[in-house]
């Protein structure tokens, strides 16, 4: 104990934590002899599989049809495409793979574009888990293997060697194991306040909050950041929107920007309504400030086209004073069928306290709202407050396994502040054994996707599935 902790607790408090600490850290070593880690790296497909291309099918059933084919094109564009969208066929797979059963708040879509950089609330940039439409109380396994197989697949897609990609996988395990250990060793509220600050760490020799050594920002690292400071509300309002008659205006760009007054499935008093009642009243009354202009739907990302998703415009009365709104669609978790329900009666307000858990700081118009007509869910955010993300159509090796290492260590962190971060600790230990693993599952994963891109180019071929390339 350092003089500081002495300072601060009582001796007698400070015992009593660490040795229910240190009970659950003999607990998550007990877990060992009925899942040994090294059992983590096995994957074979079992001959009873689901069809991806039939699971993706079954997920398309609810979504927008004549954006289908968009969805499809868009995963046959390589198998890291394809990866992006099937977080549904790889939960079903990790659904017969062995799990401590240790619960977190899992994020359910844990690959590593799913990690990026946006603005605090107090405006600096952060970098963090952005990516919340799965997330729902599960196994922290299934996270991590869904991490370092997009490690694997992402240096594929670069050309990159096979050590590299074999590599990037235990970079994840072991910055995820090691960042672990730090905050099962840290007091609760230090791991609930704890976030990576970019703006500090794009300082030369600036101290890695994870490892507490000095590091250099990397090439891809500035880039990623100096892109979130320009992509923020304004430049999303001039690339999406245009003056017409005086006011501004929506761009229309079918189908993937589609301006209409809410959107065909949206009620605008109620769905309203009710979302502003999901925020906090200081939140209500910042809202309460800005007047709605126009909605128009949107198409976005690779595994969500299809899904419900539109962009409101509000104006703050003042000629630069826009405030841009996503509205996007939730249904059920992947990981639900195969783990447990998250509980939630709203699957939109399933996603909103999921990344209120796992993320260090969110936005601060994050909230939810149901259209009571259809029972369908939406939660609302910001649209581009200062996001930006590493470019991984052209990461360079070394930057590679630096950002595999990155993302390992956030997603360390965002269990932690729910789960149960001495008793995982406990489980990995010191040892190298499970990152070793990790990345034995995470290469035969990739194997597996490959094949099952390929399943869904044959499908596109034969007719069986509407596919539109390039949209």
């Amino acid at each position: 104990m350092d003089q500081e902790q002495a300072d601060r607790f009582p001796a007698s408090a400070l015992a009593a934590r660490d040795a229910a600490r240190d009970e659950r850290r003999e607990r998550g070593e007990q877990l060992r002899k009925t899942v040994t880690r090294s059992s983590h790296g096995a994957w074979s497909e079992p001959e009873d599989r689901q069809s991806p291309v039939a699971i993706l099918e079954a997920q398309n059933r609810s979504r927008l049809q004549e954006l289908v084919p968009i969805r499809f094109g868009r995963m046959l564009a390589s198998p890291f495409a394809f990866y992006r969208g099937a977080a549904a066929v790889m939960a079903a797979d990790l659904a017969g793979t062995p799990t401590t059963a240790v619960e977190v708040q899992a994020c359910g879509d844990a690959h590593l574009a799913n990690f990026g950089l946006f603005a605090s609330p107090e405006r600096h940039l952060v970098f963090d888990l952005n990516d919340f439409d799965e997330t729902v109380p599960g196994p922290w396994e299934w996270d991590v293997k869904r991490l370092a197989a997009s490690a694997v697949l992402a240096a594929r897609h670069r050309g990159l060697s096979d050590n590299t990609a074999h590599d990037a996988a235990v970079a994840v395990g072991a910055a995820y194991r090691d960042a672990m250990s730090l905050f099962a060793s840290m007091n609760t509220l230090d791991v609930w306040y704890f976030h990576v600050d970019v703006d500090a760490l794009m300082t030369e020799g600036a101290i890695d909050p994870i490892t507490n050594q000095p590091r250099t920002p990397s090439r891809a690292a500035q880039r990623a950041a100096r892109r979130a400071h320009e992509h923020d509300t304004l430049q999303a309002i001039s690339k999406l929107t245009e003056v017409r008659d005086g006011r501004r205006r929506i761009r229309s760009d079918p189908p993937l920007l589609v301006p209409t007054p809410w959107g065909p499935e949206l009620e605008p008093d109620r769905v309203f309504v009710n979302y502003r009642k999901s925020l906090p009243p200081d939140r209500r009354v910042l809202l309460d400030r800005f007047h709605f202009a126009e909605g128009a739907r949107k198409v976005v990302g690779v595994g969500s086209v299809g899904a419900r998703c539109w962009i409101l415009l509000f104006d703050g009365g003042g000629a630069d004073d826009p405030l841009l709104l996503q509205v996007k669609e939730a249904n059920t978790s992947v990981l639900e069928p195969y783990w447990r329900p998250s509980g939630c009666s709203n699957h939109a307000e399933r996603v909103v306290l999921g990344q209120r858990l796992m993320q260090a700081q969110s936005d601060i118009f994050l909230g939810w709202t149901r259209q009571e007509a259809t029972r369908i869910d939406y939660y609302v955010r910001q649209l581009r407050d200062m996001k930006g993300g590493i470019d991984l159509d052209t990461i360079a090796a070394k930057e590679l396994l630096a950002y595999a290492n990155a993302c390992g260590a956030v997603l360390a962190r965002a269990h932690a502040r729910a789960g149960d971060a001495s008793l995982i600790s406990g489980y990995l230990g010191a040892s190298d054994r499970f990152d070793n693993a990790l990345a034995a599952f995470s290469v035969a994963y990739a194997d597996q996707t490959e094949r099952d891109h390929a399943r869904l180019e044959r499908a596109a071929k034969k007719g069986r599935i509407p596919a539109e390339r390039g949209v």
